[in-house]
């Protein structure tokens, strides 16, 4: 089934049809050499008119779809195959190839579909199985993929993308110790172009269960992968994990240029775009905003109330969505917060470029970067004719078809401008987003929270994959300094909390005093951490959504200030509420910052009138003055685009 597959992609199905006369013929063949020099749009033209002088021919069909699919035609290829399939329902290479084109329309479930009504008794093979397994994956049907991809091992079991794929399955069941078994097996089996993923995400599994032993021969292992790459390479690759689990900057941007590289090989640009807004007047500047993550979600609780403060006079804005409606408030929100909304769910890169390009998008701006779901790929097709990347991701994009990143002078400082591939645009104060809507219901109790009345409670809410073996040793060094003291940690998951109360004890530190807080809603969440002292931050991947949070709660931060991006949010965002010197220059000053503080409850005071000052005071919570100085920005953005100047770095203006 695959192999009838990959044969199409080369070429076209070598299938003769019945001659039907002269007419039929000579279409035929005008269409089987313009595809065999990749004249693609004057062979669907061929192939149709041969398809109008036989409508019942498999072959014609399945030749006309693979010549749309070449075009990117996805939905009207596929209709060309399914008529070959609809015509022979026993005919596998139909079969394969509709759900193939369906595929590539990112139509999934569809294409799910269409392999399972294949009839019982045709054998099903490892392609069959695999390719199967694929579309369920894909379609978000995980469980159903699993059982899919075991009767392709049950077939082959010594393909290692099989296991790799297995693997992802069981993550997204949150089965992460069968999951690191399967990457395991492939990794053995070679993985071949997965390798740098693989070992990303083993590492971070390993990180996200606190098993740091096994984290640290991950980390070193993916090292030892990527220095052995050329600088030129294009590969699939785990930037998330770069940027979250290491602090070398030229490592992360090289990782980023890999998968940049990667997703740039199966794109076809459009043709470039000159954007005709003047700053002047005429009409409003078109911005669109590209993410998956238009619901519940970090993203949004940050950037809910910009939205909402986005001046229509002169902004045109479009959300385009490619992931799911939860059908929460914040989804009902950020549709009210936007002039369009386009759902654009499973649909490809490419017709989400032509869509983009169909609206006449000015500047588009990436909201994901490579977290989750992202859609990267889509920036290089040139959507529009001014791109940037903002807020989902800590890190360079690696991307040369993405042209700013938007920061600020302390998470990119000017001067770290080799390690991102975009120009650095930099806000005036700091890059993140907040919303003064947010909720800060009256905090419980500390007897409601499971808190000692009289402890120092402090904080440390990060997700565990942020807290390294480094990061504990200081945390157990300042519990033993600090006898009053209890640790306050998120209960992600039953195997972080086991290796963390494990580890506790390796370093002399009661586990009684780690005081586990169970997973809230936002609003809940919020409430319960104004019963912290202080919050511990982490390093080099700081907290970012929480550290804010932390802030909004009236919660001092205590940080310090890295090399990369991941490492100085909250370094930033301290900065902006005018507590800068909470942001430590090494381990030794945050050490000794949170000895100081713990024993001086009037200092930690004067800290805490100043969070709850800075609500209706500070700069990184006025909605309205943050979008003022973001469209300032994008409009500096475009002025260089209307006077035929390359994009170049944007200083802070002041």
């Amino acid at each position: 089934m695959r192999t009838a597959v990959r044969n199409a992609k080369s070429g076209t199905f070598h299938r003769q049809p019945p001659v039907l006369g002269t007419r039929m013929r000579t279409a035929w063949q005008a269409g089987q050499a313009h595809a065999g020099r990749g004249e693609w749009a004057a062979a669907v033209q061929h192939f149709e008119a041969a398809s109008r002088q036989a409508p019942h021919d498999t072959a014609v069909a399945l030749n006309l779809a693979r010549a749309l699919l070449a075009l990117r035609r996805c939905d009207e290829a596929a209709q060309a195959a399914a008529q070959a399939y609809n015509l022979n329902p026993r005919d596998t290479v139909a079969c394969a190839f509709t759900a193939h084109c369906l595929m590539e329309g990112k139509r999934f479930r569809d294409a799910a579909r269409c392999l399972q009504s294949l009839p019982a008794d045709i054998e099903r093979n490892f392609d069959y199985h695999s390719t199967l397994g694929r579309a369920l994956q894909l379609g978000g049907q995980h469980r159903d993929a699993v059982g899919a991809y075991m009767n392709a091992l049950a077939c082959r079991l010594t393909d290692a993308n099989t296991h790799y794929q297995l693997g992802l399955c069981l993550n997204e069941l949150v089965m992460k110790e069968e999951a690191a078994q399967c990457f395991e097996t492939a990794l053995a089996m070679g993985v071949g172009r997965h390798e740098l993923g693989v070992r990303g995400l083993l590492a971070y599994f390993a990180r996200e269960a606190c098993q740091w032993a096994g984290a640290e021969q991950g980390l070193a292992a993916l090292e030892r992968a990527l220095h052995a790459l050329p600088d030129d390479t294009a590969v699939a690759t785990a930037p998330f994990a770069h940027v979250t689990l290491l602090d070398d900057p030229a490592e992360q941007i090289k990782a980023a240029r890999m998968l940049a590289r990667h997703l740039a090989g199966h794109a076809r640009p459009l043709a470039p775009r000159v954007s005709d807004w003047r700053p002047e007047g005429g009409r409003r500047l078109r911005v669109g905003y590209l993410s998956a993550d238009f619901h519940e979600h970090a993203t949004c609780i940050l950037m809910a109330e910009m939205l909402e403060q986005h001046d229509r006079s002169r902004f045109e804005v479009t959300l385009y969505s490619h992931g799911k409606n939860d059908a929460s408030a914040m989804r009902r929100r950020i549709e009210q917060a936007c002039e369009h909304f386009v759902d654009l769910r499973d649909t490809s890169d490419g017709d989400i470029a032509a869509r983009i390009r169909a609206d006449g998008c000015d500047l588009l701006i990436d909201l994901k970067g490579y977290t989750r779901g992202h859609r990267v790929g889509v920036f290089a097709w040139r959507p529009a004719p001014v791109t940037a990347t903002f807020l989902g991701f800590p890190g360079s994009t690696g991307a040369d078809y993405i042209d700013y990143l938007i920061g600020d002078p302390v998470v990119t400082p000017l001067d770290h401008a080799p390690f991102y591939s975009e120009r650095l645009a930099q806000m005036p104060v700091c890059y993140q987003p907040n919303d003064r809507q947010r909720a800060l219901p009256p905090a419980p109790s500390r007897a409601e929270a499971g808190l000692p009345e009289d402890a120092l409670v402090l904080a440390g809410f990060n997700q565990p994959y942020k807290i390294s073996a480094q990061v504990f040793d200081v945390w157990c060094v300042l519990l033993d300094a600090l006898p009053q003291a209890v640790l306050w940690l998120l209960e992600w998951n039953a195997q972080s909390r086991e290796n963390l109360e494990r580890e506790a004890r390796a370093r002399g530190i009661d586990p009684a005093r780690i005081v586990w807080a169970p997973r809230k809603r936002p609003a809940d969440h919020l409430a319960r951490m104004q019963l912290a002292d202080l919050f511990l931050d982490t390093w080099p991947c700081n907290a970012h959504t929480t550290a804010s949070d932390a802030l909004w709660a009236g919660v001092p931060v205590v940080t310090w200030t890295g090399r990369t991006f991941a490492s100085r949010v909250a370094a930033s965002l301290n900065h902006a509420v005018g507590l800068g010197e909470l942001a430590c220059a090494d381990i030794e000053h945050y050490a000794r910052t949170v000895v100081d503080l713990a024993h001086d409850p009037e200092r930690r005071a004067r800290l805490r009138a100043t969070l709850a000052a800075a609500r209706d005071t500070s700069p990184l919570f006025d909605s309205l003055r943050f979008t003022r100085d973001f469209e300032a920005l994008l409009l500096r953005m475009m002025q260089r685009h209307v006077d035929g100047l390359a994009p170049a770095p944007l200083p802070a203006a002041h």
